[in-house]
């Protein structure tokens, strides 16, 4: 109860600001190192010198985090992982938070802070802007503890050079009252085709990009249509799912962006079925309310963030030291039962309470590779299609108010 009492006081900021945030999907390759002009996803990564040593640190910081990532105390006395930090390495720490991605990669551009934590949209745009440098990761020694799945993927690298190091992830869940809801679902088919059974009661994820959750439903139950990732469509297969949520949009009875709302609507039976996050079904649980929640057999959408370096820093000695402190096993696991998410450090489990990094899945590849990770589509198509022009996250925010109407 009080893990999940600290996670409620984080957590309401953490649901407006996914609104805008996400991160990319697929597969990386690579294996690091390397300085120079890249390519990969539709651009060219500016040649950004990398470090290739380390000297005495500096004397501050200034961090750009998510809500919830960089805590000193002042939330709760017992959550602190900063404080240790400035003891061991004497870099004072600024933390300016923000509440999108959009925001994040704004505010890297003045060049005002040293790291940042970002979601993968984020983090191909600061790359891509030249507002983050390459990361050597030989100079940050808990790096080797990172679950390897997580190294190497499109939203942390460009052509195998990391550009930070990974910090979380999780998956949106299917989450459904116990005793409406039977037979148990094991489909996201419970919110599209077979909403119906649940009129009224079926509750969504409120935001464009959740149009990607009825891409990656069309994708395994309609390969026809040819949706080979669920942030890359062709104007035909934004139509499918555009009209599969209009559809759905009859079955709704509440769009939820705050995750309080979505806990009462579960607890008083005005939603019985609908999209999740793991962390408020343990909070759900928490209030008494008869729910549980899977990964269906299609797979999710989900999140993967990044800690990176701003390429104008005037810091780098604090900054290597804050993302080798940020992903240490006890920084790693007090962020992760703060925030709600998997550790990105294998050593942090060891640190959790009891059944923690199983109830997230923690180091569970399979798990993992089943998690489409959030991301902003773009006009150049994500699945490597050239003979077709993707449609824009733009596209999708005027699809979405079509959608609700």
């Amino acid at each position: 109860m009080k893990q999940t009492t600290r996670l409620a006081a984080t957590f309401a900021a953490f649901a407006l600001a996914l609104t805008g945030c996400g991160t990319s999907s697929g597969d990386g390759s690579g294996d690091g190192g390397g300085t120079g002009s890249e390519e990969q996803g539709g651009f060219t990564a500016p040649d950004i010198p990398m470090a290739d040593e380390l000297g005495d640190t500096e004397d501050s910081l200034s961090v750009l985090a998510w809500p919830g990532y960089a805590e000193d105390g002042s939330t709760d006395k017992s959550v602190d992982w900063v404080t240790p930090f400035e003891k061991e390495t004497g870099c004072q720490v600024d933390v300016k938070y923000f509440g999108t991605s959009d925001e994040a990669v704004n505010l890297m551009k003045s060049g005002q802070y040293d790291v940042v934590s970002a979601s993968g949209d984020a983090s191909l745009r600061l790359v891509a802007g030249g507002d983050v440098a390459p990361v050597n990761t030989d100079l940050i020694d808990n790096y080797a503890d990172v679950w390897s799945f997580l190294n190497d993927r499109d939203w942390n690298s460009v052509d195998g050079q990391m550009y930070g190091v990974p910090h979380g992830y999780g998956a949106n869940l299917l989450m459904y009252n116990t005793e409406v809801v039977t037979p148990a679902p094991t489909s996201w088919s419970a919110v599209f085709d077979g909403a119906t059974d649940y009129a009224g009661k079926v509750t969504a994820y409120d935001s464009p990009i959740y149009i990607a959750d009825a891409a990656l439903y069309l994708m395994k139950t309609q390969p026809d249509l040819g949706i080979e990732d669920p942030y890359s469509l062709d104007e035909d297969q934004l139509a499918a799912a555009v009209d599969l949520l209009k559809k759905q949009r009859e079955n709704v009875g509440e769009y939820w962006s705050d995750y309080l709302k979505e806990i009462q609507s579960f607890k008083t039976g005005d939603s019985v079925v609908g999209t999740t996050w793991q962390v408020i079904v343990n909070l759900a649980k928490d209030e008494k309310a008869p729910v549980e929640a899977i990964l269906p057999e299609e797979g999710a959408t989900g999140w993967s963030d990044t800690w990176m370096v701003s390429s104008k820093t005037d810091h780098p000695n604090c900054a290597y030291a804050w993302l080798n402190h940020i992903i240490s096993p006890e920084a790693n696991a007090a962020v992760a039962e703060w925030f709600g998410e998997a550790p990105a450090n294998e050593k942090a489990c060891d640190l959790t309470s009891k059944g923690f990094c199983d109830t997230y899945h923690a180091g569970d590849e399979s798990y993992a590779e089943q998690i489409h990770y959030w991301t902003t589509p773009i006009e150049q198509c994500l699945d490597g299609r050239t003979d077709v022009t993707c449609t824009t996250y733009q596209d999708w925010t005027q699809a979405w108010t079509e959608i609700k109407g």
